[in-house]
């Protein structure tokens, strides 16, 4: 059974919490993918990851790269596992369906609580996710941008 978090963003953008949250799954020695609904972003996020800070270096690549396998941490759009990863990030819209689900230890969904369209979709893959017995967990900032579990 899969572990799911959802992130609610509320204070931050997506650019802000990814990295951050990426090294420490990247800690777990896990490989990692990082699903994202909208294709036009993967590039930016790819060049993002690259440049958040200059102290820090997350491994990682798209299909522009290639190497799929060999890279610990995969950013897509589509459904695919081609790094062989137990952990799956959900960006920028994507879904996961229940088939798909069984495939990850965890799963985090990071959705931006500014946006009547991902609240509304963060609400029903919960729902949905409750009614097939999942582990869910459901995290907010707080004032200091610190995620507390609600």
């Amino acid at each position: 059974m899969s572990r799911v978090d959802f992130y609610h963003l509320q204070n931050q953008t997506l650019a802000d919490v990814l990295p951050k949250l990426l090294e420490k799954a990247y800690g777990t020695k896990q490989n990692i993918i990082v699903k994202i609904g909208d294709i036009e972003k993967i590039e930016e996020i790819n060049n993002s990851l690259w440049t958040y800070d200059a102290d820090s270096f997350l491994p990682h690549g798209s299909k522009k790269d290639g190497s799929a396998g060999m890279q610990p941490i995969w950013l897509t759009s589509e459904d695919e596992n081609l790094n062989q990863a137990k952990m799956i990030f959900l960006v920028e819209g994507a879904v996961l369906n229940n088939d798909n689900l069984q495939n990850f230890d965890r799963v985090l969904n990071i959705f931006n609580g500014n946006s009547e369209a991902a609240l509304s979709q963060a609400r029903e893959f919960w729902k949905e996710l409750k009614s097939n017995s999942h582990e869910c967990f459901y995290w907010q900032q707080d004032d200091m941008n610190r995620w507390k579990q609600k």
